[in-house]
């Protein structure tokens, strides 16, 4: 079977991403040229900070793993699981889950040669990363938005 193409998947990924973000009260945007090492930029213009986010999706349902070559170019890397099934049209679609993993523990990983494939099972308390927008939220001082009526 030839390799499936997700190109459109990626981009609606990233955009995913993006809009969890702004949701979050994070500002963010979607860099339009291939920038080496990241897809989003997340930033708090008040205090001048910005924080590199590279993107990596998945499209099958129960992934095992993804693809990374190079974690050096940004702060932090989120799954984005897609969860469409499988690649011959069966299997069970799901909602789109979200893991915020901090670069420096990507780094960490062990990756195949090559191809730079990191196991689900080699990250330490993965599920303890879904929707952690909090980490950049952190990482970029923002404060919690306010749930009062305005």
């Amino acid at each position: 079977m030839p390799r499936q193409n997700t190109q459109l998947e990626a981009a609606g990924a990233e955009f995913l991403v993006l809009g969890n973000l702004l949701i979050e009260g994070i500002a963010a945007y979607k860099t339009y040229t291939n920038m080496k090492g990241y897809d989003l930029t997340a930033t708090n213009p008040e205090l001048n900070l910005s924080a590199r986010i590279q993107v990596k999706s998945r499209w099958r349902t129960n992934a095992e793993g993804f693809i990374i070559k190079d974690p050096d170019g940004c702060d932090f890397v989120v799954i984005a699981l897609l969860n469409r099934g499988a690649k011959d049209g069966s299997g069970e679609k799901r909602s789109p889950e979200y893991f915020v993993l901090p670069a420096d523990i990507v780094k960490g990983l062990p990756r195949t040669k090559g191809w730079g494939k990191v196991s689900f099972s080699k990250v330490p308390e993965l599920a303890s990363y879904r929707e952690r927008w909090d980490l950049i939220r952190k990482f970029l001082q923002v404060p919690t938005p306010s749930t009062e009526k305005r």
